[in-house]
Formats: C-alpha cells, sequence, structure tokens
C-alpha cells in the first residue's frame, strides 16, 4: 500500500508537467481545483464512515480553529503550491527531489531548538542532502546552474513548506486524526487559493487527455494514494513506511526521464540518490527524536494528499 501511494504520489507531479507544458494549464488553478475537490471528497468519505459530527468538531475549540486555518494556509496550501509552481519551472523530478530536502530541515529545527549538535545520523543526512543537491541544480558542472533561479526558489520552497507541514499539526493529529485535519486543511487551502486562482476561471486547454490527467492527480494522486498512505500505519511501523515512501521521488525520476525525456545525466541521477538516502538516514535513527523527523507523521497530501 505505501508504495503504490508513493508512486501514485511521483505519478501525479509528472503528470500535472504534462498540464502545465502541453495543455498550458497553471499551478495556481490547478492547486485549487485539486483541494477542493480532493478536501470535500475526503470530507465526504470520512461524514459517512464515522458521522457528520466527527469532522465538524474539530471546529467547537478556538484554538484547534486557528491552528487548523494555519495548517491550511501555511501548510497544506503553501506545499501544493509551492511544489506545482517548482514543476513548472522545472521537471517533477527536481521538483520532488528538492521537496524531499524537507526532513533534512526538520532535523536541522530540532537539532537547534533542542539547543544540541546533530547527532551522526542527522549530520550524515545533512552532508547527503547538501552534496546531492548542489549535484542536482549543477548537473556536476562547478559553479553554474542547471536549473534556473526560479525553479531552485520554488523547489527550495517546497521544502521549507513541507518541513512546516510535517511539524506544525503535531497537536491536531492525535486529537482529530490525520483524514479530518488534512482533508479540513485541503478545503481551507483551496478556498484561500480560489479567491487569486478561481477554478471556474480555467486556464488551460481541456481535451479528453486533459480531462483525464487532471481526474487522475485527483482521485489516484491525492485521495487513494492518501488512504493507501494512511492505511499501511496500521499493518507496519512508520520507520518502514518512511522508508517505502521514498518510491516517490524515485518513481517521479523515472518517470519524468523514460516518459517525457527529462535529461538526467550521472550527476544527477548520483545526487537523487544522496537525497534519497538522506531520508533513509533519517527514518533510521534509532533516537527518540525519530518520530518528529519520519516522513510518516503525516500523510503526504500532494501528494504530498502529496
Amino acid at each position: 500500500m505505501v508504495v503504490i501511494g508513493a508512486v501514485m504520489w511521483g505519478l501525479s507531479g509528472t503528470v500535472a508537467q504534462t498540464l502545465f507544458q502541453e495543455a498550458d494549464f497553471q499551478p495556481g488553478w490547478l492547486v485549487s481545483v485539486r483541494l477542493l475537490t480532493a478536501g470535500v471528497l475526503l470530507l465526504a468519505i470520512l461524514a459517512v464512515r464515522r458521522g457528520a459530527g466527527t469532522i465538524l468538531a474539530v471546529w467547537r475549540e478556538p484554538r484547534d480553529r486557528l491552528q487548523l486555518l494555519v495548517f491550511g494556509i501555511g501548510g497544506m496550501l503553501a506545499v501544493q503550491y509551492t511544489y506545482f509552481a517548482a514543476i513548472d519551472a522545472s521537471n517533477a523530478a527536481m521538483a520532488t527531489l528538492l521537496q524531499y530536502l524537507g526532513p533534512m530541515l526538520i532535523c536541522c529545527w530540532l537539532a537547534f531548538r533542542s539547543r544540541r549538535w546533530p547527532t551522526s545520523y542527522e549530520g550524515g543526512g545533512v552532508l547527503l542532502a547538501l552534496a546531492g543537491t548542489a549535484l542536482l541544480v549543477s548537473g556536476g558542472h562547478g559553479g553554474s546552474l542547471s536549473v534556473s533561479g526560479t525553479a531552485l526558489f520554488w523547489g527550495l520552497a517546497s521544502a521549507v513548506a513541507l518541513a512546516f507541514y510535517t511539524l506544525y499539526p503535531s497537536r491536531l493529529l492525535p486529537r482529530w486524526g490525520a483524514g479530518t485535519v488534512v482533508g479540513w486543511a485541503m478545503v481551507i487551502g483551496g478556498t484561500g487559493l480560489s479567491f487569486l486562482h478561481p477554478p471556474w476561471q480555467v486556464t488551460g486547454t481541456f481535451t479528453l487527455e486533459s480531462i483525464l490527467s487532471i481526474s487522475f492527480i485527483i482521485v489516484f494522486g491525492t485521495l487513494l494514494a492518501f488512504f493507501l498512505y494512511l492505511d499501511s500505519l496500521r499493518l507496519i511501523r512508520p520507520t518502514e513506511t518512511s522508508l517505502l515512501a521514498c518510491t516517490e521521488p524515485l518513481s517521479a525520476t523515472v518517470a519524468a526521464v523514460v516518459w517525457l525525456g527529462v535529461p538526467f545525466g550521472v550527476p544527477e541521477w548520483v545526487g537523487a540518490g544522496c537525497i534519497i538516502a538522506t531520508v533513509a538516514l533519517l527514518s533510521l535513527e534509532p533516537h527518540t527524536q525519530q518520530k518528529a523527523v519520519e516522513p510518516a507523521s503525516i500523510p503526504h497530501a500532494k501528494e504530498k494528499t502529496g
């Protein structure tokens, strides 16, 4: 379930790239439609399974309401928009790999907040992540960039947003569950973005292929991937889930190279391997801080419910 969900997340980024490049859709429109549609569907499914009162209870306390609004805009919307903007400025492989620098930022933040030196696992992860990023953005050519400054900005912003998305809802998740929190965050984020990119103001060209692509991103790359990922936590440990979720950047990279013909040389593949190894190394850390850096602590919304 984890591998299938992660592959769907990775493929949804590649599908989004085709919508941006071939059908002239804009990231803002696609994100608003994706969040609103997937959020409403997710909450509807939860209401049927658990009752409408269960999903509405999160709005009763002022503190929960405020945190949910902050998470919806600063977490869900931010991680979605920056990720798709990075795809639009570069490609799905580059955007996904740069976003996976998020766990490195999390471990650095935790070390800073705890006023301690990083552990050997964290230090090794940071070095791997930095080396991988340098190879990715330079293509192994020293001081020159192989990607645009815009792509690098959105990619790094996506990593920061992913770190915030993972850390911020630590109080909400145990109280209300990942499904309720993520579902409402999607609706909040999609509603907020609709003021700038209304879903009814279409920016691309609708064809059968583009409609199927949008449907794939919403249903398979968001809703179904989320349920598979979340349900897997009942059956295996979070550490195992985190390691298997590394299939996402790998699938995004392979799909972009094989399907879309994105040029990826030896330096880029080595850089991708370093970043994927970073997530694996941090997931294997035996310390008590591990739970805070595991991507499994909250399912991706990208994907990621990405």
